[in-house]
């Protein structure tokens, strides 16, 4: 497959899709939210922290800082103590702060939906950015690259990049603009739950007839029988 051209790697990338969308009907984002707020609170604990811990903090978060205004006007050692269990507590618990205070402050306490607007929110960078707009407001603006999906691009061949900014322009280049949120849900939870990084399970992958890892480990196989 290194010698495919653009148009079949983009036939090849979107057949993965569409089988991806078949084993994984329910991929969806995995960070428990209400709206848009609560996504990007979530999405800015998630640095360097699992889903999972982060939808255990969030409850108590939001119960007492249920909005921008409340948050904005928080204390700082209280919003890290509720916070403390995700990691980079501190810093964490400043940009969400500092996050709320410049939403109040510019955006009359609504999260902005525009790739610029969020950008300039402290602790919300290109990432979180993509995953608000795709998730809260079904802006497809960009592909969110995580490790999940930046392990699966390259193993399926999308991409030799390993530079996530790189990753995300390859992939739209790839795919049309409307998969573009649900294409990072996919191959997460293809990450999580079949190829996963240490010993991706190739023998019950529904895309392995598409996958350059899974022929060449094939093709061993078969060479070590011959």
């Amino acid at each position: 497959m290194s010698r495919e051209s653009k148009a079949r790697k983009r036939e090849r990338a979107n057949r993965v899709f569409d089988l991806l969308l078949k084993e994984h009907p329910d991929a969806h984002c995995a960070l428990d939210h209400r709206n848009a707020y609560e996504l990007a609170v979530a999405t800015v604990l998630s640095a360097q922290c699992t889903d999972e811990r982060v939808n255990r903090v969030t409850p108590e978060l939001f119960r007492r800082y249920p909005d921008p205004a409340a948050l904005a006007g928080a204390r700082q050692s209280a919003v890290e103590e509720i916070i403390r269990s995700t990691g980079f507590f501190r810093n964490k618990a400043k940009s969400l702060r500092g996050m709320a205070r410049k939403v109040v402050q510019r955006h009359g306490g609504e999260i902005p939906r525009t790739m610029g607007e969020l950008t300039e929110l402290p602790g919300v960078g290109r990432k979180t950015a993509n995953v608000i707009l795709g998730n809260a407001f079904g802006l497809d603006e960009g592909v969110v690259v995580d490790t999940h999906v930046n392990r699966l691009s390259n193993r399926l061949g999308f991409t030799k990049e390993r530079d996530p900014v790189r990753i995300e322009r390859e992939l739209m280049a790839l795919f049309p603009r409307e998969r573009w949120t649900h294409l990072s849900h996919l191959l997460i939870f293809h990450g999580r739950r079949t190829c996963v990084a240490r010993k991706p399970k190739c023998g019950s992958c529904p895309v392995a007839s598409l996958c350059p890892l899974s022929l060449v480990k094939g093709s061993l196989v078969q060479a070590s029988l011959a």
